[in-house]
């Protein structure tokens, strides 16, 4: 799309096919400009990424992360696009039509989009699948230091947490009584 100053452009996707061409010393490739408000870049880019053959849960999470935070966005004005008899999404949210985009089920895109609260170093475990995806949403629940100790007991034992163990530490960290001990 054309850039904020209008004296270039900003790529959406393609960067990895332009470093490609740039590698096998092309200069020039072919291109779509289109003007683009800020979410449909966003909207955009999230999509080809999406496309990707392998792509960590890590990424996956902050994709639909975006994807969806940008599609809230397009929808805060109702007043001016909807009839008088309905509303534009049909009832539904946008999580739901972000998961019927996708091909995951709606809780599915929330797991994912939860595994953005966690600390760096437990989502490094869960790209690296040392960590399965529903004890890692679980912990996620925890405030960063909890995490911070539990990754310090990860490290210790060299074992990781069962999802039922997940979901107790989750329970104590609401209840106030989730210690290092």
């Amino acid at each position: 799309r054309p850039n904020q100053n209008g004296d270039g452009f900003e790529i959406i996707a393609g960067h990895r096919r332009k470093e490609a061409s740039k590698w096998a010393g092309i200069d020039e490739v072919p291109v779509i400009i289109k003007d683009m408000d800020d979410n449909q870049a966003i909207i955009a880019m999230v999509d080809s990424n999406l496309q990707r053959e392998c792509i960590k849960p890590s990424e996956k999470a902050f994709a639909y992360k975006l994807k969806l935070e940008a599609m809230k966005q397009q929808g805060k004005r109702t007043d001016l696009t909807c009839d008088q008899l309905g509303d534009k999404l049909n009832n539904k949210k946008s999580v739901q039509l972000l998961a019927e985009e996708v091909g995951d089920s709606k809780s599915q895109v929330q797991r994912f989009i939860r595994l953005t609260a966690l600390i760096p170093e437990l989502l490094d475990l869960v790209d690296e699948k040392q960590i399965a995806l529903s004890p890692a949403v679980e912990l996620s629940f925890l405030k960063d230091e909890e995490q911070y100790a539990v990754l310090d007991c990860i490290e210790c034992n060299v074992a990781t947490p069962s999802h039922a163990q997940a979901i107790r530490l989750k329970k104590m960290s609401q209840e106030g009584t989730l210690t290092t001990d």
